[in-house]
Parts: C-alpha cells; structure tokens; sequence
C-alpha cells in the first residue's frame, strides 16, 4: 500500500499523560499503564476529506491518517474488508423498542474482531523490527495473532487457558503459531509470557501491553460512523473482557468529533457476564479500578478476563459517555444465542449473544430507552463455537408421515 501523510505526533501514558517518543518498542508506560497514540487532528482536518475518503477500498486501512503505520509497505493484510450492519426488524418489533443493529465483525478474515486490533499491533511490529511475539488468549485473539505474524515472518507464541474451545487452538496452531495449554486463566497465562520475556526473547503483545491493537479496534468506530453517515447509534453494547475494542471506539469517536466529522458520541455500555464482572463490579462501586475476580467462569470464553489491566481505560469510556456496565447470566446468553438465530437467521457467538440478551435486560429496566436506536457487536464467526447437537431422524425404510416434518 502506498504512503500517506503521517500525523502521529506522540505515545503518551494512558494514565499519567507522561509523553513517550515515537517510533521505538514500548510494552507499558514507565509507571506500568498502557500507551495511547495521539495525532495531530487539526493537520488530519486540514488534508482529509470525506468525499476523498469515499474513492478508497471499502477497509480498514482506508482511515490511513488515523492510523499509527508510518510507511505502506508495513501493512500486513490477508483483506480486512467492512463488516455489516445487520437490523435485527422481527426482535426489534417484539420487543418495541429502537432499531437494533449488530455490526458484524465474524466476516473478518480471522472470523473475528481480533483481526483489527492484531493486524494493526503485527503491522507496528513488523515496522519496529519485531522478529518474536509471545501472547496470552482466550481463543479469537491468538488464531488473529498467528495469522498475522505468520502473514509477517514474524514467529509467534501462543498460550491459552487448557479449556480453550479447540477450533481456536486448531486455528491458532493451523496458522502458524506454537500453541501451549496452560492449567489456568488468561491472566495465568499472561504471567507465563511476562516473565518469560527476557529467557524466551519475545515481546509481550499481551491485551493493552503495546500501544497499537487500540488503534485497530478504533476502526470499529470510524467504520460504523461512516456507515451511518457521519452517525452514531445512540447506545452501543460492546462484550467487555479486555475492553480494548470499547477503548478503542471511545477515542475513535472523539478524534470524529475533533476534526468536525461527527456531532454527537454514543453510550458506551460493557456487557460482561455474572460469572466474570470486574468492570460492573467497579461501575456500580464507582471505583476507577476493578479488583480481581475470583473464579471466574462463563461460557463466553472471550469475556472470561477476571482482570484487565485497561479498567480505568474502559471505567472512563463508559462514563464519560454516560453509558453503563451490565452483567448477564450463562442461560441468557444462551437463550438469546438461540433467539437471534431463530428469529433472525444470524448465528451469533456467544460474546455477541451476551450483548443481545444485555439489552433485552436494560431496555425492561429502562436503562436504555424504547426510542433508542443501539449497535450490538458480534465480535466472532458462531462457527467457531459449540452448537446443541440435531437429534431429528428419519428412517428412510420406515413409512414417514410427511405432514408431521
């Protein structure tokens, strides 16, 4: 891809505002926080438009000035195309509510919404001289990163918890990446890679411990605001483990708002589900930190992150935004898997059900309100996750009664 003006002006500490140079390998700030890009929006106002943004392919990259990679031929792409806003006509008249929209992210190339933030964090690597990577996952995560480093040349690490749905690891192993189980959690595995650097040579790409896979998760939120035409939903509901995605809209929305290209910013709501709740643990205590979650368990493994080390990240974002952070039960989240896909034909992962079964909640509790018009997200492929088995037969032998099928 071809070269476009460059307008990264700093890396700064996500919680101290400390400025950090350029164009060097960061981990974490120097007082342990995560790292966030910041750019010159002023000199991005002066030489984008939106008509010349509409002549450039329909993906990721096309938001080139906002984005951290400083030379084209660094972009590491398998073809990260948009992804769709499905409507959702048939629930959203059941319930009386507002539109209700999914936006897609199971047609990316990995099959899910980790391919933005990992193309975008593989791209920095490549560009900074990366030649190892080691990463904890809770599945989507690690197949993105072994995509994507494999894509690059890059050599890759992968650990997950030992009871990671196994298409993820075969994915993971498929494409590239040495794959190890480990008897714990994702922060279990997280402290195998941390103390691991140094003897193993690698760097930690661990969630928020780089500065860039915020900057492709943003693109989620520059996407849908131009799908919408310069608009935003009024609510959106986002699955919360890491929370990078929702960090990553957030300041997607505020850089809109900057150079004058969106009037309004969203709600941001974290839907995490009961077995695992930091962050609504925090949100109602009114903490700027969550504090671990003890045992945590859910069947939707993508949100199983008993601690982020963003919290205060995604705590602001919702806030902020006036939005609100909401836990949802194992059998809703199963139940609403089976509703959207009954009803709507939309096979949804289990992360994405959880946002869909979060807003059934909130609607009846009046914390989003019927005219309200909300943005779930179906973070992965339902592919990818366990379904219930058909049992129905028929015996082609014995007379079949072809009213009752």
């Amino acid at each position: 891809m071809t070269d476009h003006p460059y307008f990264v002006t700093r890396l700064e500490c996500g919680m101290t505002g400390e400025v950090l140079p350029v164009g060097v390998l960061h981990n974490l700030s120097p007082k342990g926080y995560p790292i966030v890009v910041r750019y010159d929006l002023a000199g991005v106002q002066r030489v984008v438009s939106k008509d010349a943004l509409r002549e450039r392919p329909q993906d990721m990259w096309r938001f080139r000035e906002l984005l951290p990679v400083r030379h084209g031929e660094n972009i590491v792409s398998l073809g990260e195309t948009w992804t769709p806003l499905v409507p959702l006509p048939r629930l959203q008249k059941k319930l009386g509510g507002g539109e209700i929209l999914v936006k897609d992210e199971g047609r990316l190339p990995t099959g899910s919404f980790k391919t933005r933030g990992l193309a975008m964090a593989v791209s920095m690597a490549k560009e900074l001289g990366v030649r190892k990577i080691a990463m904890p996952t809770n599945g989507n995560a690690g197949a993105a990163l072994a995509a994507y480093a494999t894509r690059a040349g890059i050599e890759s690490i992968v650990l997950c918890p030992d009871d990671t749905p196994v298409v993820n690891m075969a994915e993971t192993a498929l494409q590239g990446a040495r794959l190890w189980r480990v008897n714990g959690l994702i922060n279990d595995c997280g402290k195998i890679v941390g103390s691991g650097k140094e003897a193993g040579g690698w760097f930690d790409f661990s969630t928020l411990k780089e500065p860039y896979r915020i900057e492709g998760k943003k693109t989620m939120g520059l996407e849908l605001a131009e799908q919408l035409g310069w608009d935003v939903p009024d609510v959106i509901l986002y699955p919360t483990g890491g929370g990078t995605g929702l960090i990553g809209m957030w300041k997607a929305f505020s850089e809109l708002e900057a150079i004058g290209w969106l009037r309004r910013k969203p709600r941001m709501v974290a839907v995490q589900a009961t077995g695992c709740a930091p962050i609504v643990r925090a949100w109602q205590a009114g903490a700027r930190h969550a504090e671990l979650f003890a045992n945590a368990h859910t069947v939707a493994a993508g949100i199983r992150v008993p601690a982020a080390i963003g919290d205060f990240l995604i705590l602001d974002a919702v806030r902020e935004s006036g939005g609100f952070a909401i836990a949802i039960d194992d059998d809703a989240i199963d139940a609403a898997r089976t509703e959207v896909g009954g009803q709507e034909g939309l096979l949804l992962c289990p992360e994405g059900a959880a946002t869909y079964a979060a807003y059934v909640k909130a609607l009846a509790e009046g914390q989003i309100r019927k005219d309200e018009r909300v943005m779930l997200f179906n973070c992965a492929t339902g592919l990818k996750y366990p379904m219930p088995e058909p049992t129905a037969k028929l015996n082609k032998d014995a007379p079949i009664d072809h009213a009752r099928l």
